[in-house]
């Protein structure tokens, strides 16, 4: 089944051709937010998750709740203000907001 997954060991999605997306959170060493100009009756708000192998995890806004947000705004120099900024942009666009050290 299509949807997304968040817990305290990983994020996954699950797209629906059965692809599978997952990060686990110790494995995180990046996110970046992505913005596209297909809104207001598309989805155009993405958190990436890029894990320490490669990986990656796409997060849909809309699937983003509020624990996944704490989470993240948790992590030692997220950037809450790049964020912000991501949300009040209507163009296709990316922000880094938070590097592993």
């Amino acid at each position: 089944m299509a949807g997304v997954e968040i817990n305290d060991k990983f994020v996954r999605r699950t797209l629906d051709n059965g692809r599978i997306e997952e990060v686990l959170w110790r494995d995180l060493s990046e996110v970046r937010v992505i913005t596209t100009a297909d809104g207001p009756f598309a989805e155009a708000m993405f958190f990436v998750l890029i894990g320490t192998k490669g990986n990656g995890c796409v997060v849909p806004h809309s699937a983003a709740d509020t624990a996944f947000l704490v989470r993240l705004r948790s992590l030692p120099g997220f950037d809450n203000r790049r964020v912000n900024q991501a949300i009040g942009t209507a163009l296709d666009r990316q922000f880094s907001v938070w590097r592993r050290n």
